[in-house]
């Protein structure tokens, strides 16, 4: 008879997984306290083996006998939701979708259920919940008036409960809300650790990735706006999605990773009585609307996200620094941006900001991040400053170099026309195209709109 080994003992950091001998209260690897917990070696064999065990044996195939499924995607019945997938969600994918407590995960993702029985799919749809009971996702079905028809309600908590269902069922679309609240034995003793998380997504993807479904999972996002649980699930799943808003009702579906599409895309909501309602008109969220003059500190600028052209108002502010040290505030716009625009205007211009505060707002509550937006910050910063409004139904587009050069910016002509589309008159920008007035640098830019090149 052959004599078993003894389990040995070890703690494991929940945090970064971070493994040693004994116990500490601080991790000597990631700096956080209270997260080494017990483990055994014969936990994590026994798992391992159990996981692999559990399964048919997989062999190699030739490419040239794949049949390719990049084509095969599943409409969420969202317009909005599928423009930032890439026109649906392809089968075999798992969909991780981030964003704050309170911020309408769970909405969307009842409302795309809804949506996927409404298509008329082959499958049924599973929806997970970890967080309500059945009675509350039924209370939220019928306030936003959605056919219950084909959705399989599961309120557990626990990953051998949910394959099971899996098993038996074979949804086409597998919806869990929330992964964080997803534990099993096999994967340690403390429910809501890294390892549970990690352990619990990589099964129900493997899940997904074996038949034609899809997988969409919710995850709370920490303080910073990074998805919870970190980034240990990003390499696992094929789109991670944030869902974020501004002040007001509406709501942005953003791609931050997407393998089978652009990560440029941008779904715009509001959040009704009815639930999630895609915007109809976009453009009109970002752009003030005024029955007088236009003040002092503003500029209009045709921004590209994704496929879509938006025209939004850049706000600036300038008030004497009330410390030694100035300050810019800037949450939409990176402050670093902010600050170099002002610098360059400093030394091109002559128009002083090192004693000066600059607080910067975007219309709409949309971040924006590309460098055509430079000229149209200047011009704002510009009129701010000196206290002179820029002309009416004028857009100004342009990346501004250190030199006070305004460089050229990709698909520049879409851009005038959606500008003309909306009533403005004028475009400025660095190429002589139809329906735009050539601007070569900073002060060119100043001079033809403000009438002064100081």
């Amino acid at each position: 008879m052959v004599k078993r080994k003894a389990a040995s003992t070890f703690f494991k950091c929940t945090s970064c997984g971070y493994a040693q001998p004994r116990w500490m209260g601080r991790c000597p690897d990631c700096g956080e306290w209270n997260t080494l917990v017990e483990c055994t070696s014969d936990d994590a064999q026994s798992s391992a083996s159990r996981s692999i065990g559990g399964r048919e044996r997989v062999k190699p195939l030739p490419l040239s006998a794949i049949d390719p499924v990049q084509g095969v995607r599943l409409s969420t019945g969202m317009e909005e939701f599928d423009r930032v997938l890439g026109g649906g969600a392809v089968k075999r994918s798992a969909v991780l979708i981030g964003g704050e407590p309170g911020i309408g995960k769970s909405t969307l993702l009842i409302q795309t259920a809804a949506s996927v029985c409404k298509e008329g799919s082959a499958g049924r749809v599973l929806y997970v919940s970890g967080e309500e009971a059945s009675s509350q996702i039924r209370l939220r079905s019928d306030r936003l008036g959605l056919k219950n028809g084909g959705i399989e309600i599961l309120c557990t908590n626990r990953l051998e409960d949910i394959e099971n269902a899996l098993n038996a069922l074979n949804p086409v679309c597998v919806i869990v809300d929330s992964i964080q609240t997803v534990f099993s034995p096999e994967a340690g003793a403390v429910p809501g650790t890294i390892n549970q998380l990690k352990y619990c997504a990589a099964e129900l993807t493997s899940w997904v990735k074996e038949r034609d479904a899809v997988l969409f999972m919710s995850a709370h996002v920490t303080k910073d706006g990074s998805i919870a649980g970190p980034k240990a699930l990003e390499h696992l799943v094929d789109t991670v999605i944030s869902f974020e808003q501004n002040d007001d009702r509406v709501r942005f579906l953003r791609s931050l990773k997407n393998r089978f599409g652009s990560v440029d895309e941008l779904g715009i909501f509001s959040m009704t009585e009815k639930g999630l309602c895609p915007v109809e008109d976009p453009s009109t969220m970002f752009i003030v609307r005024r029955t007088g003059s236009i003040p002092a500190g503003t500029a209009v600028v045709p921004v590209f996200e994704g496929s879509r052209v938006f025209m939004v108002e850049l706000q600036a502010l300038t008030v004497p620094a009330k410390a030694a040290l100035t300050r810019v505030y800037s949450d939409k716009i990176d402050s670093a941006r902010v600050s170099r625009v002002a610098a360059v205007l400093e030394k091109r211009v002559g128009l002083r900001f090192s004693d000066q505060d600059i607080y910067i707002n975007v219309a709409g509550g949309v971040r924006l991040t590309e460098s055509a937006i430079d000229a149209a910050l200047a011009a704002a910063l510009y009129s701010a400053r000196t206290d002179i409004p820029p002309p009416e139904k004028t857009a100004v587009t342009g990346e501004l170099s250190l030199a006070g050069e305004i460089r050229p910016v990709n698909r520049l002509k879409q851009r005038a026309k959606a500008a003309q589309a909306l009533g403005f008159t004028r475009c400025l920008g660095p190429e002589k195209e139809d329906g735009i007035a050539y601007v070569g640098d900073i002060q060119a830019l100043v001079k033809n709109l403000f009438g002064t090149s100081r």
